[in-house]
């Protein structure tokens, strides 16, 4: 889907009200019936991510830190009734931050005040062994605090390791999509590894070895984005990748399959051009060498 910045701004602002509640989400979705949930949902993720990149470092200042910890253990000697898998991430919800964040904060805090360090892992640097516990929750020595860290992790699905997982899962499989379609038209194509083992260092997910043109304009390269294009993300992907590519290869595509706002397709006459699917077959002429 092809956006207004207007009706960006909209959802935007829509999503700022709301974006740390556990229902922003459907209730995004239901003032935008007209937008497709996984476009809404892409737009929802990167703003969460960006938000928690803003002021993570806020979380982090020693005080609040402190101020965390000591109602963490307040709130869980209230909890006698042995309930309180969620009280992690309910803080965490309370303080408008990631859970997995908030959980690491808080396992910290209790490995240097309450000395979790003292097990078999001392050989390692403190900050290891955390991040350790963090991959390895079940490793945790404290079982409550196990228990709650698991939950928080389960449950951060825009911000932690499993949205980073279902993240790149997602990206494969549109990658594959995309290598379908190229297969069904008979375009010979290298693909990143193929790239790399020619010694690039920046590649897109597909070089064309034939290129073919789309309403014109010619692509030799292509690069998949299971995500939506706003100013941010595709601001600092065409610094960090797609300059280089149109450098190094010339004219290329960017697919964004969420959608992306209508007024960044304004490189083209620069050589990068966007758009929300695969080219339909008409638009396509074939090059043939």
């Amino acid at each position: 889907i092809m956006m207004s910045k207007d009706t960006f701004l909209k959802i935007t602002a829509g999503i700022e009200a709301v974006w740390f509640q556990r229902d922003c989400l459907q209730r995004i979705c239901k003032d935008f019936p007209h937008t497709p949930r996984d476009t809404l949902l892409s737009i929802y993720s990167q703003y969460y991510q960006l938000q928690t990149k803003r002021s993570h470092g806020s979380h982090r200042r020693e005080s609040k830190m402190d101020e965390y910890y000591h109602k963490y253990q307040y709130m869980s000697a209230l909890g006698s009734d042995g309930s309180t898998t969620e009280l992690l991430l309910c803080l965490s919800q309370e303080v408008h931050l990631a859970p997995t964040l908030f959980a690491r904060i808080i396992l910290e805090q209790c490995a240097l005040k309450n000395q979790l360090l003292h097990h078999p892992n001392t050989g390692a640097s403190y900050s290891a062994v955390v991040s350790s516990w963090m991959k390895h929750p079940s490793s945790i020595p404290d079982k409550k605090l196990q228990a709650q860290v698991k939950h928080c992790i389960l449950n951060d699905t825009h911000y932690g390791p499993m949205a980073e997982n279902l993240k790149h899962s997602v990206g494969y499989q549109y990658e594959y999509l995309l290598q379908e379609k190229l297969e069904e038209l008979g375009i010979p194509f290298l693909g990143e590894k193929d790239l790399r083992e020619k010694g690039y260092d920046k590649t897109p997910d597909f070089k064309l070895e034939v290129p073919f043109a789309v309403d014109g304009f010619i692509v030799n390269w292509i690069e998949s984005k299971a995500s939506f294009g706003d100013e941010e993300s595709h601001g600092r992907y065409l610094e960090e990748q797609y300059w280089s590519y149109q450098n190094r290869f010339g004219s290329g595509l960017v697919v964004y399959w969420f959608g992306y706002i209508a007024e960044l397709d304004c490189k083209r006459g620069a050589g990068i051009m966007l758009t929300e699917s695969f080219p339909n077959r008409p638009s396509i002429t074939l090059l043939h060498v």
